[in-house]
């Protein structure tokens, strides 16, 4: 069986707060410490769907710039897909129809959610993001990638807001909370000897089940909205061919299926954040 990790910071062991896990530099005083925990728990995932029977495990780096997870500390055997800037699908570029399951690993719920560790949207400058209406975040996004190739998303780590967000989206998803989210960046913790064993047991169940989960998929055209912080984001946004500017700070698209539209929004992050910086 192939497994396909897709793993992020902000819903790790211990982290509360952007000091910790933002991205290695002087404004992050706890970095080492997120890194660290970053590794226990997916090694956690990793032990567990080899348990299970996982032969191959690929795991994509998809926090920041895709250089935290360091190699020589995964379990060995791991293949890893590290750094950011090419590729079509984001925190899931690996994926591929000859995998059989899909996992996430320390995601966090979506931008507004109510003691969310963390929360946000899908990249810097967003405030909010729909999928054909819905409002969404990572975990539908990646979920929704890994459908568009047949794979099921079968296991996510999180705060308990991400884990019942994820309930919500996939039936009979596996689930485990590292920590209970009081604030975006407060937190009720559960120790590392805690949740690694947690992690394990239950991704190992999900690769047992794997069978019982059903893709999720997004038929037909898709139409993706995102709103931005600033309107200079915007500004930059909309200039892309086929985008509809629908306020000051929200651009709309559609395009023919979930992969091109998903691939579209990245453009879309990657203009607003030039437009973010034009006034400077």
């Amino acid at each position: 069986m192939r497994v396909f990790i897709s793993t992020d910071i902000e819903g790790i062991t211990g982290q509360v707060s952007w000091s910790q896990c933002g991205s290695p530099s002087g404004e992050h005083y706890d970095w080492p410490f997120a890194r660290r925990m970053y590794t226990h728990d997916v090694n956690a995932a990793i032990r567990g769907a080899r348990a299970a029977g996982a032969t191959q495990i690929v795991v994509k780096d998809g926090h920041n710039t895709g250089k935290n997870l360091l190699i020589d500390e995964l379990e060995p055997g791991t293949e890893l897909i590290s750094g950011y800037g090419s590729g079509m699908d984001g925190m899931m570029e690996g994926v591929n129809k000859s995998f059989d399951a899909a996992m996430l690993v320390g995601y966090h719920a979506m931008a507004g959610t109510a003691r969310g560790t963390l929360e946000h949207a899908l990249a810097g400058g967003l405030h909010r993001f729909w999928i054909n209406g819905q409002e969404a975040g990572e975990i539908a996004a990646s979920a929704g990638v890994a459908g568009a190739y047949g794979v099921p998303l079968i296991f996510v780590s999180s705060d308990e807001a991400g884990c019942a967000e994820t309930s919500a989206l996939i039936k009979g998803v596996h689930t485990y909370a590292v920590k209970k989210g009081l604030g975006k960046v407060m937190a009720h913790l559960k120790h590392p000897s805690v949740t690694g064993p947690a992690i394990e047991a239950a991704a190992a169940n999900a690769v047992k089940n794997a069978k019982k989960i059903k893709p999720l998929t997004y038929r037909g055209k898709v139409t993706m909205r995102v709103e931005f912080h600033t309107s200079d984001q915007t500004d930059m946004a909309a200039t892309l061919l086929d985008t509809k500017r629908v306020d000051g700070y929200t651009v709309e698209f559609s395009r023919p299926n979930f992969l091109e539209a998903h691939s579209m929004a990245y453009t879309v992050f990657h203009l607003a954040a030039l437009g973010r910086k034009s006034g400077d």
